[in-house]
């Protein structure tokens, strides 16, 4: 069993920024909205100016259910503060037309677990159902615990969580990537950047319910206006 492949709570950019980031964005911070900030145009403003920034909108799962095969998203570039403007108010707009969302035809976890679960048969690996479908049993083939990471941040982004601030990295078939989860007042949302080759996008990665928030915290802080 390999646990190389994720580590949460690793430290990340934010640590060269914050002496602790994850006290920097509790509320009982003094100067947390100016941390936000910083932290928002350091992860985010850098890469829409640079045109690497993409936004992936995931949707899909309700009421505390979380099959995989149910996860949706759609993945849309974010090259200025219109470009966000106008996804958020497709999604509006389909949501008052109570129309389907916009969805990729990729899946985040369904089919990369699938592809796994085979590569390990394939390999030998005598995997029983209990291993095959439960999200914390998937680190005990090759690539699961990165599934089982992304699930949890999606899981996370979806339902919420108490922790303001969270940083990961995590190996892809990508490479090696940060993730930094804010899980604040304003709104909820992960930043998904290359740990080591700045020539790849950054995503920011968030449940379609926050889209106006972070809309706002976009416009607030003025980050691609």
């Amino acid at each position: 069993m390999s646990f190389n492949e994720a580590k949460e709570h690793a430290p990340g950019r934010l640590h060269a920024i914050f002496t602790d980031p994850y006290s920097a964005f509790d509320n009982s911070v003094t100067e947390r909205q100016l941390h936000l900030n910083v932290a928002i145009e350091a992860l985010l403003g850098q890469p829409m100016v640079g045109n690497q920034l993409t936004l992936d909108v995931v949707h899909g799962w309700e009421n505390g259910e979380c099959d995989p095969g149910n996860l949706q998203h759609s993945c849309h570039r974010l090259a200025s503060l219109d470009d966000l403007r106008q996804i958020v108010e497709r999604y509006r707009q389909a949501i008052e037309a109570q129309e389907p969302l916009p969805r990729d035809t990729t899946s985040l976890i369904a089919e990369p677990l699938a592809e796994a679960i085979a590569t390990a048969q394939a390999n030998g690996q005598d995997l029983d159902e209990d291993t095959r479908t439960i999200p914390a049993r998937w680190p005990a083939f090759a690539k699961g615990l990165t599934l089982y990471t992304f699930f949890k941040v999606y899981h996370r982004l979806t339902y919420g969580e108490d922790d303001p601030y969270r940083s990961i990295r995590c190996e892809t078939s990508d490479g090696l990537r940060e993730v930094h989860e804010f899980h604040v007042e304003e709104g909820e949302f992960a930043v998904i950047l290359p740990a080591e080759n700045d020539t790849l996008d950054t995503v920011l990665t968030l449940h379609e319910s926050q889209l106006e928030p972070v809309l706002q915290l976009f416009e607030k802080f003025q980050i691609g206006g």
